[in-house]
């Protein structure tokens, strides 16, 4: 099992570098949108619609992605237009957390079958969008907000493991994800502030060459001073757990453990991008388009 887990990592590793390493934005863009079509389908199975009909929601999602880009929304669409469209997902991502996590796992099968369907495809074209435009920012923009997603989530694990419990005996969604602990979300908020600061030194370090873009830290600081930059990157690993707890709902609903066996190892690709979801809109309407 292990063995078979580090062959996959290496392999999404290298297909990921190679599109993040091409002169173009535009491989990285393709690369995103098959695998947020692929959790596209994952989302259908989960929630019911099996074979031709859960391939037919793959393409409908790759179809919006090559409309948007159709239409303008990528390249020539106002700064101020993208960032009210980033705000509006992310308010709609918190609404629905609070909602869905309230309603509990019960409570999702309850939904028409077309509204789980209709709030995960979009959920998933929102955060192609946001994905898109934050290559378009530059590589250490993009790295770096995805990096608050990992570093959270690994400090998590390891202050989870050492602390849970011992000071909050209520564990943070027992109903959905029983081994989340307070403790070990105190914990990645904590990582992801070290992660900011060592991102700004290192910024502030190499400076900003020609073609570099500035990360998401040096531009919340930049707007806010310090202040901003911790609220923000609270805000955001406050939203990626949402986005790990909403998945774990859906999963515990359906009775399965993992969204796919896409990745051998891993799971399915939902597995790996539920908590970038929500986080991605939130860090551009955090720190701007421009």
């Amino acid at each position: 099992m292990l063995k078979q887990r580090v062959i996959t990592a290496l392999i999404l590793l290298a297909v990921v570098l190679a599109a993040l390493a091409a002169p173009s934005p535009w491989p990285f863009i393709g690369l995103g949108g098959l695998a947020l079509a692929a959790a596209a389908w994952e989302w259908a199975r989960l929630n019911g619609v099996q074979g031709a009909a859960a391939l037919g929601l793959a393409a409908v999602m790759l179809a919006m992605c090559v409309a948007s880009v159709g239409m303008g929304a990528l390249h020539g669409a106002p700064a101020g237009a993208l960032q009210t469209g980033a705000w509006l997902a992310a308010l709609a991502w918190l609404a629905a957390s609070v909602a869905l996590l309230r309603m509990g796992v019960p409570g999702w099968p309850r939904l028409p079958q077309v509204l789980r369907l209709a709030l995960g495809l979009a959920a998933l074209w929102a955060a192609w969008l946001a994905l898109a435009q934050s290559r378009l920012l530059g590589v250490n923009y993009l790295l770096s907000a995805m990096a608050l997603v990992w570093a959270a989530d690994v400090a998590a694990y390891f202050a989870g493991r050492a602390l849970g419990g011992r000071f909050i005996s209520r564990k943070l969604a027992p109903s959905i994800s029983p081994n989340k602990s307070w403790e070990g979300a105190l914990g990645g908020v904590a990582g992801a502030l070290l992660l900011a600061v060592a991102w700004v030194a290192i910024d502030r370090f190499w400076g900003q060459p020609a073609g570099w873009s500035a990360s998401l830290y040096t531009r919340l600081l930049g707007q806010g001073g310090w202040a901003w930059l911790a609220a923000g990157v609270v805000a955001l690993v406050a939203l990626s757990v949402a986005g790990d707890l909403l998945e774990s709902l859906v999963k515990r609903a359906a009775g399965v453990k993992d969204s796919s066996q896409l990745l051998p190892g891993h799971g399915g690709v939902l597995d790996r991008v539920d908590a970038l979801l929500p986080t991605l809109p939130l860090a551009l309407a955090l720190a701007g388009m421009a």
